[in-house]
């Protein structure tokens, strides 16, 4: 079973974001900071971390650059695209909110290892 670090601050999305992964079979680890984000990276075994842009303490993509580093598979998700500057997410597969739950569990799927250990090819926005 592929565990999964969500980094989620708000309330009301991470539970919906929690059941949705969960109901896929998959053991999700949640937190809502870049701090406890990257602690747990740094002393658990994940196979994925999905986490948003704007965190309270800071950006996600440093917990998603740290992941990178550890070899560790990155989807990225945020609401606030528009408002980013041009090309701040071109290194990072990524969804915008508002997210539907077959659209996240298709990009999980795509970033996880299939059972030959390849990964599938996660395609960019338009």
């Amino acid at each position: 079973m592929a565990r999964i670090l969500l980094v989620e601050d708000d309330r009301d999305v991470r539970p919906l974001m929690e059941h949705i992964i969960c109901a896929d079979g998959y053991q999700v680890t949640s937190t809502e900071t870049v701090a406890n984000g990257l602690s747990l990276l740094e002393t658990q075994p994940f196979d994925l971390v999905v986490t948003d842009v704007n965190l309270p303490d800071g950006s996600g993509l440093k917990l998603a650059d740290k992941a990178k580093e550890l070899g560790v598979a990155v989807l990225v998700v945020t609401g606030h695209g528009l408002s980013l500057q041009p090309g701040a997410l071109a290194n990072y597969d990524y969804l915008l909110k508002p997210l539907y739950a077959n659209e996240l569990l298709k990009a999980i799927r795509q970033r996880l290892p299939r059972d030959d250990g390849q990964i599938v090819p996660f395609p960019k926005p338009i």
